[in-house]
């Protein structure tokens, strides 16, 4: 059985020199890689008493749906600015170069559920942090976020003030 770092593919210098992207499309390829990736986000939540999760456009949508699906649980998307069609509200976050918007409907997390937040990799944590204070100002609490991937050197599991849960973890960034 091969562990989840061998079914994330690196590949050196993309997209500018000295970084080394951490490639998941050769993950959802394989049934066995995801299915490994989706069992083992779902072994992160095993001890985890929550009611929806929240899975951040695109890959968080990936990722959660079959969590949600195998836990009979709700999925609430948190996407890009203007893409849905429903009363919502934004959070900004910061870029490299300036910042972006995501939001959630209003009427998507309810005062007092229990989420759960999902991504597939978590790097500087700019984005998880914004759609963490959207759940926040909906009146839900966030219980764990899950990440397939961490890029440790970006430190951005200390920007978030919630338990997180990782697949696979590297060094560098």
């Amino acid at each position: 059985m091969k562990t989840m770092e061998e079914y994330v593919r690196t590949i050196p210098d993309f997209p500018e020199p000295g970084i080394m992207f951490r490639d998941i499309t050769s993950v959802l390829m394989d049934p066995e890689g995801l299915k490994l990736a989706v069992d083992s986000m779902i072994d992160a939540l095993k001890d985890v008493d929550f009611d929806v999760v929240a899975g951040i456009e695109s890959r968080g949508f990936m990722f959660g749906m079959p969590i949600v699906y195998a836990l009979g649980k709700s999925f609430v998307p948190v996407r890009k600015k203007g893409k849905l069609p429903c009363e919502t509200i934004t959070e900004s976050y910061a870029l490299e170069y300036g910042t972006a918007e995501i939001e959630i409907h209003t009427d998507a997390v309810k005062p007092g559920q229990k989420v759960v937040m999902i991504d597939d990799l978590l790097a500087t944590g700019g984005t998880m942090e914004a759609a963490i204070r959207l759940v926040e100002r909906l009146g839900g609490t966030v219980e764990k976020a899950v990440f397939l991937i961490e890029l440790k050197g970006l430190e951005g599991r200390k920007k978030l003030k919630c338990p997180v849960d990782v697949v696979v973890s590297y060094e560098g960034i």
